[in-house]
C-alpha cells in the first residue's frame, strides 16, 4: 500500500472489510466554487475517494453525461491551473482522498515536472491518465512518484495478460478496472466481464481493486462490493449535477445518492 491518504483509505477499509466507493465529478460543472462544495457533499454522503475531472475537449472513454459537465466546465473558463487551486480549497476543510483524473493532453501541456510538484502543493494524492499507454508510462511515473503522488492506470476486459502485469506495475494508490467495453454511462446491470477481470488483474497485484463503468445505483455497488476492494460512479453524480445545477437542491440531491451507492457497496461485501 501507498502512504498517501488514498493508500491508507483504502488500507482503513481493508483492515474492516469494507469496500470504498470512489467518487467522481468533473472540477468546474457547474463552477469550481461549487465543486468546492460538492465535494464536501460527496464526503458527508461517504465517498472514499475522491476523483477530480480535469475538463477535456475531446474526452474519448466519456459518455454524453460527463462530456456534457466536460463542455460546461470548459465554457465556465475551468483549466488544470484552475483545478489545482480548487484542490487546494478543498484540503482548507478535508482530509479526503484526491485523486486527478484526466487526459494526457492537458497534463503533457502543463508539463509532468511542474504537475508533480503543483499537485503535491494543492494536496492532491495522485494522479489518473486516462488515455495513456501504460506501455510508455515508465517515465511520467518516476517523475509523479518521486513527488509522492499516487500514479493509478485503467486495466479493461481487452486487456492482455501482459498489459495487465504493466498496470500492476505501474500503478500505486489502486487499480481502476473498467467493468466493460465502450464509454463512460450508466448501464441496466453490471457487466458479466467485471469478475473475470478482477480474477485476472489479482494474478497480477496485491493493490485495491476498484471496479467502475456502468454503476448507477445501490444494487450496482451492491454487486461491486461483492467482488472488488472498490466501487467507482461518476455518470450518475455528474447526472445529478446537471439536473439540480443552480438549484438549492444540488448539494443534498449529490449526498443521497452517494449514501445510498456506499450502503449498497457495504451490502454487498456484508452477504
Amino acid at each position: 500500500m501507498s502512504n498517501t491518504r488514498i493508500g491508507r483509505r483504502f488500507a482503513e477499509l481493508r483492515a474492516k472489510n469494507e469496500p470504498a466507493l470512489v467518487a467522481y465529478i468533473t472540477a468546474g460543472d457547474p463552477s469550481l466554487d461549487d465543486t468546492v462544495r460538492l465535494v464536501a457533499a460527496l464526503e458527508r454522503g461517504g465517498a472514499d475517494v475522491i476523483e477530480l475531472g480535469v475538463p477535456f475537449s475531446d474526452p474519448i472513454a466519456d459518455g454524453p453525461v460527463i462530456m456534457r459537465g466536460a463542455e460546461r466546465a470548459i465554457a465556465n473558463g475551468a483549466t488544470l491551473r484552475g483545478v489545482l487551486d480548487c484542490a487546494a480549497k478543498i484540503r482548507e476543510h478535508s482530509e479526503v482522498p484526491i485523486l486527478l483524473f484526466s487526459y494526457l493532453n492537458p497534463l503533457m501541456k502543463y508539463g509532468f515536472a511542474k504537475l508533480a510538484v503543483d499537485a503535491k502543493a494543492a494536496g492532491v494524492d495522485g494522479v489518473l491518465m486516462t488515455d495513456a499507454s501504460v506501455e510508455e508510462a515508465e517515465p511520467y511515473v518516476k517523475t509523479i512518484r518521486e513527488a509522492g503522488l499516487d500514479t493509478v492506470f485503467l486495466a479493461a476486459p481487452t486487456s492482455t495478460p501482459e498489459r495487465l502485469a504493466l498496470v500492476g506495475r505501474y500503478s500505486s494508490g489502486f487499480v481502476y478496472l473498467v467493468s466493460r467495453t465502450g464509454v463512460t454511462g450508466e448501464q441496466q446491470q453490471l457487466s458479466a466481464q467485471a469478475l473475470p477481470l478482477v480474477t485476472a488483474m489479482r494474478a497480477h497485484t496485491d493493490l485495491p481493486l476498484a471496479v467502475g463503468f456502468g454503476i448507477a445505483k445501490a444494487a450496482d455497488a451492491e454487486a461491486v462490493g461483492r467482488l472488488a476492494d472498490g466501487v467507482v460512479v461518476g455518470s450518475a453524480l455528474v447526472r445529478v449535477i446537471e439536473k439540480y445545477a443552480g438549484t438549492p437542491e444540488m448539494e443534498t440531491k449529490l449526498e443521497e445518492l452517494t449514501r445510498e451507492l456506499k450502503t449498497g457497496a457495504l451490502q454487498g461485501r456484508a452477504r
